[in-house]
C-alpha cells in the first residue's frame, strides 16, 4: 500500500501564474504574466549588495532580520505610515512577503477558523489560508470599479465569526485601491469582531493620482489588531532577492517570528544589508517611480483601447484586467495558452483569480512592469487581436 499526500494539497493546484511563465518561455512570448520587472534595481542597490557580499555578510543573520535592516525599515515604513515602529520588537523579516503572509495566518488563525479574502484574490491567499488549516470565505468585488456590497462583508463576518480578514492594496490582480471609507467600515468590522486583517500591501508606491494609498495599520485603533505584510520586490525592482517583512504589535509580532523561524529560519543576509541602502532613497525615488510606472500604463492602455479591448483601468500596481469574452474562447486558460502561441504575449487566466468558480470568467490580466519598448511591442502584437473579433 502506497502511503498518500495529504489531503489539504488536494484543494489547491500549482501556481498558474507561473505556470504561464514556462508557457510564455515555451513559445518565446512576451511575458506579461508573471510580475516581474525586465530592468534593474537603481545602480547604487546593485553597488550595495556587492558590497554586502565582499564585506562578510554570507552566513546567517538575526533569524527576524539584521539590526540595519530592522532599524532603516522602521524609520522608512513609520513615515509613510505615520506611526511609530519598534524595529526590535514589531518587524519580522521574511524571505518575500508571500512567507509574510504565510507566517501571519499561521501566528493568528486557529485550525477551522473563517478567513475573509476578496475575490477576484491574488492566488497565494487561498493555499495559505488552507496551509494555516483555516476556511476561506470570499465576498466579491463587483467590476467596473470593484467595489464590494458593505452587505455582503458584514454578512460575512457575522455569518462566519472570522478570525482574519486578508486586504490586497493596491490589489492584485484588479488594480484597485481601497478608499478611506471601505477601509473603515473593514476596520469597524474588525473591531467588532475581534478580528485581524493582515494586509498585502506590495504597491504601497504605486497608486495613481487621484487616488491615494492609506495604510489600514494607520486608522485609529488599528495598529493593534493590523498586520502590514510587504517586500522590497516591486518597488525597488529586486522580486528575486526575497525579501519582505511584517509589521505588526510586539505580541503578535512574537508568534510570527515563531512561525518564521520553522519556515524559512531566516531572509538573504546580503540583500537585508544591501536594502539598507534603497530604505534611504528619498521621497523622490518614490515619486519617480510612480511617474514611470504612470506613463508605462498609460503607454500600455492605448494599445489596449487601439485594439477595442474593454478593461477596468488600473488604479494602483501594475496589472490590468481585460474582457476577452468576445473571443468566445472555451475558457480563460484556453485563451492564454492560444495568445502565448498565436500572439506572443502571455497573460494569466482570470479563472485562477477565482478559486470557487466553476466557470471561466471571460477575464484575463496582463502587467505592464517591462520596459518601454517590449510594452510597445507585446502591443503591436495585440492589435492582431481586432482580426479575431
Amino acid at each position: 500500500m502506497t502511503p498518500q499526500t495529504a489531503s489539504r494539497i488536494l484543494r489547491f493546484t500549482e501556481s498558474i501564474i507561473r505556470d504561464m511563465t514556462r508557457i510564455a518561455n515555451q513559445y518565446q512570448a512576451i511575458n506579461l504574466s508573471q510580475g516581474f520587472p525586465d530592468f534593474d534595481p537603481p545602480g547604487e542597490l546593485i553597488q550595495a549588495a556587492v558590497g554586502a557580499l565582499r564585506s562578510g555578510h554570507n552566513q546567517y543573520g538575526l533569524t527576524w532580520g539584521t539590526q540595519r535592516f530592522r532599524e532603516a525599515l522602521a524609520q522608512k515604513a513609520g513615515r509613510f505610515m505615520n506611526l511609530p515602529i519598534n524595529p526590535d520588537t514589531e518587524i519580522t523579516v521574511t524571505c518575500g512577503s508571500t512567507e509574510a503572509m504565510l507566517a501571519s495566518l499561521m501566528a493568528v488563525v486557529n485550525p477551522g477558523e473563517s478567513v475573509i479574502i476578496f475575490s477576484p484574490v491574488y492566488e497565494n491567499y487561498f493555499p495559505g489560508t488552507v496551509l494555516a488549516g483555516a476556511e476561506p470565505i470570499y465576498v466579491p468585488l463587483y467590476p467596473p470599479e470593484y467595489t464590494f456590497d458593505p452587505r455582503e462583508l458584514r454578512g460575512a463576518f457575522k455569518k462566519t465569526d472570522a478570525k482574519a480578514l486578508i486586504l490586497c492594496n493596491p490589489s492584485n490582480p484588479t488594480g484597485k485601491v481601497f478608499t478611506l471609507e471601505e477601509l473603515s467600515l473593514i476596520a469597524e468590522l474588525a473591531y467588532a469582531h475581534d478580528a485581524f486583517v493582515i494586509t498585502d500591501e506590495v504597491y504601497e508606491h504605486i497608486v495613481y493620482p487621484p487616488h491615494q494609498h492609506t495604510y489600514m495599520a494607520s486608522l485609529p485603533d488599528m495598529f493593534a489588531r493590523t498586520i502590514t505584510c510587504s517586500s522590497l520586490s516591486k518597488t525597488f525592482a529586486v522580486t528575486g532577492w526575497r525579501v519582505g517583512y511584517a509589521i505588526a504589535p510586539a505580541e503578535v509580532t512574537e508568534g510570527i517570528r515563531k512561525v518564521h523561524d520553522y519556515l524559512t529560519i531566516g531572509a538573504p543576509t546580503p540583500f537585508q544589508e544591501a536594502a539598507v541602502t534603497a530604505l534611504n532613497f528619498p521621497d523622490h525615488y518614490y515619486q519617480d517611480l510612480l511617474t514611470k510606472y504612470k506613463q508605462r500604463r498609460d503607454l500600455f492602455l492605448d494599445y489596449l483601447d487601439r485594439a477595442g479591448l474593454q478593461y477596468t483601468q488600473p488604479q494602483g500596481a501594475y496589472y490590468v484586467m481585460v474582457d476577452i469574452s468576445p473571443f468566445q474562447m472555451e475558457d480563460d486558460t484556453s485563451f492564454c495558452y492560444w495568445l502565448a502561441r498565436e500572439i506572443g504575449v502571455a497573460a494569466v487566466p482570470g479563472d485562477s483569480f477565482y478559486p470557487y468558480l466553476q466557470s471561466p470568467t471571460g477575464l484575463i490580466r496582463l502587467h505592464f512592469a517591462k520596459s518601454e519598448s517590449l510594452l510597445m511591442e507585446a502591443g503591436e502584437r495585440l492589435l492582431k487581436l481586432e482580426q479575431y473579433t
